[in-house]
């Protein structure tokens, strides 16, 4: 991902600008398979299958927001394969403890914005076109019927 200095320890003197004070989101909050207990943050309704880390970022750094992507894992996660990794680093305030976006100040509406904006994406539109004409070639092949003995 980014190679970036590591993270010092938190403390509640550090900025609202440093990176440490900003918000972390995992792909698994926004995850429609992932149940409530699994991490889930927001209703099924607003959420995407299996989101991906680089997809989080394209949407947010689309709203000109400050956005880190760090090679971590959701304590969570069952799976221990390289791709369920990823968690994005996002500044929601200024020094001043001001929102840098009014339309985004908390966790949730950010969460909610990523829910509606992802399945919009080109990555995620050219998908089902491609599934749907391999499912035609598959049955168009399977046209056999019970054949003769012979």
């Amino acid at each position: 991902m980014q190679g970036s200095p590591p993270l010092t320890p938190w403390s509640p003197d550090k900025k609202h600008s440093d990176r440490e004070r900003w918000v972390c989101i995992y792909p698994a909050y926004i995850n429609r398979k992932k149940s409530r207990q699994e991490g889930r943050r927001i209703p099924k309704q607003y959420c995407v299958d299996d989101p991906s880390p680089q997809e989080i970022r394209d949407v947010l750094q689309a709203l000109n927001m400050n956005v880190l992507v760090e090679l971590k894992q959701y304590p969570r996660e069952r799976s221990r394969e390289l791709q369920c990794r990823g968690r994005i680093r996002v500044q929601l305030r200024n020094d001043d403890g001001a929102p840098l976006n009014s339309e985004y100040a908390t966790r949730d509406s950010v969460l909610l914005h990523l829910g509606k904006t992802i399945p919009l994406l080109k990555s995620r539109q050219a998908k089902p076109q491609e599934q749907s004409q391999a499912a035609a070639s598959s049955s168009a092949g399977q046209k056999k019927g019970k054949g003769k003995r012979r």
